[in-house]
């Protein structure tokens, strides 16, 4: 499908350019809206007269304010209802959502991005990231009149007080009843970012002594220099600290990482094979999603486990696609996404950690010994800058020079390019056992991307 506005996780851009400015985003929430009205597919039964309603959350960029109220006001234009929750993490929307059973979730995150992005993903009702059909009619909507309804139909709009609460004991609902954390000291990193008021709570309230770092949000420090795409900060933490581990989110929750007591930071590919391997001693798993950026590694792991795998386009939504397709509980991408279907609807990096939390709880040692002999292919991975609408695809120097690098690898590792459908980069990435040749090729490779994009 081709997308004018909507990417592979919802809507993202710079703030104060289109798309993420204030008018924009008010059709947004009115032709989102609209269908939800017009469509009993999308909102469910309602009795007649009835306003369908909507969770909006947000993290914590200074931007959030401006966006929740453009928002706020494109749902009532369009008469509907709007429940406001303030920050909270993307996966709690989602859990939200369905469980006050509301028509959709918005959040207004831009994820791991800096503070002067933002963006704008969807749920449905069910607490799934809508489909491409669904966001094709919002897209179509978007660039017609704004045309108000009649004032006695327009939304109301309520604040949810006790939304963070909720959460909190829903991922808490998510660890073994029998099972607890006490004895364990726990660095837990926020990244000034959606839960900050929230994870901290969790891991304490399940026995841990919990050092929180990254929890001291002011609009402008989301993502920096901490969290989940800056794991050397919670690695440092621990050290200092003499935790046991660290557990490392990132602005909008839905990703983590993990440290243990030595520092060492074990990404989503590792962490997903952890509870792979934990699950089997409880009994078969049908299979694994991955994506174009798991490791190899960890597919021939899983190979040696005797567990099938399969990868899907990168993107957390497409992993979930692929598990419904072919039934399966348990997915994830190396960036920290990971999906436990029998645990949430979506990707959640508190309820990830809890679940890596109880293998470790059920079956001693550290999260070393949850990997088995697990050691992870080099990986290089350089973004490239990219003017929006260049044909690298075809362009003869890239793919001369991706021919090259292929053959060198010498059939030992993966050459792959990919361009971001979050931002304006294509990402190069390189794998294989040669860690000097995995660094050569991606540096090859990504001049050429440099020299083909300036002539």
């Amino acid at each position: 499908m081709t997308r004018k506005y909507f990417g592979t996780d919802g809507i993202r851009g710079r703030v104060g350019q289109s798309p993420i400015t204030p008018d924009f985003v008010m059709h947004l929430g009115f032709a989102a809206g609209k269908v939800l009205v017009a469509d009993e597919s999308v909102r469910g039964k309602h009795k007649p007269g009835e306003r369908p309603a909507v969770l909006i959350g947000k993290d914590t960029r200074i931007s959030g304010y401006m966006l929740e109220a453009a928002l706020e006001a494109g749902f009532s234009a369009a008469g509907v209802d709007v429940c406001l929750v303030g920050p909270m993490p993307t996966p709690a929307v989602a859990y939200l959502t369905r469980a006050l059973r509301l028509q959709a979730g918005i959040v207004i995150s831009a994820s791991h991005n800096p503070f002067y992005d933002n963006g704008i993903k969807f749920f449905s009702r069910h607490g799934t990231k809508l489909e491409d059909a669904l966001e094709a009619r919002i897209e179509a909507g978007i660039d017609e009149p704004l045309v108000c309804v009649q004032s006695a139909e327009l939304g109301r709009a309520r604040r949810i007080d006790d939304a963070a609460g909720r959460y909190i004991e829903f991922c808490k609902s998510t660890f073994p009843n029998d099972l607890d954390l006490r004895g364990l000291k726990i660095v837990v990193d926020c990244a000034h970012g959606a839960a900050y008021h929230i994870a901290p709570h969790v891991f304490h309230e399940l026995g841990a002594e919990v050092v929180a770092i990254g929890a001291e949000p002011n609009g402008l420090n989301i993502n920096k220099d901490v969290g989940a795409t800056a794991p050397a900060a919670l690695s440092k933490a621990v050290l200092a600290h003499q935790a046991d581990l660290g557990i490392a989110l990132d602005g909008d929750a839905d990703r983590v990482m993990m440290v243990d007591a030595a520092g060492q930071v074990y990404d989503g590919d590792q962490l997903l094979l952890a509870l792979v391997r934990s699950r089997l001693r409880q009994g078969p798993v049908s299979g694994v999603a991955g994506t174009l950026m798991t490791n190899l590694a960890f597919e021939h792991a899983l190979a040696g486990l005797n567990v099938p795998f399969a990868r899907a386009d990168v993107g957390d939504r497409y992993v979930l696609e692929m598990l419904r397709e072919k039934r399966w509980l348990f997915g994830g991408e190396n960036s920290g996404h990971i999906l436990c279907l029998d645990k949430h609807t979506t990707g959640d990096g508190i309820v990830s950690a809890l679940q890596v939390l109880s293998a470790l709880r059920e079956e001693g040692g550290d999260l070393a010994s949850l990997l088995g002999q697990l050691t992870l292919y080099p990986q290089l991975l350089i973004n490239v800058p990219l003017v929006k609408g260049f044909p690298w695809q075809d362009h003869p120097l890239i793919g001369a020079v991706l021919q090259e690098v292929e053959s060198a690898l010498l059939g030992q590792g993966r050459v792959l390019l990919r361009a971001s459908g979050t931002e304006p980069l294509l990402r190069v990435m390189v794998e294989g056992q040669d860690a000097e040749k995995v660094r050569a090729a991606a540096e090859k490779l990504a001049a050429a991307v440099h020299e083909a994009v300036k002539s």
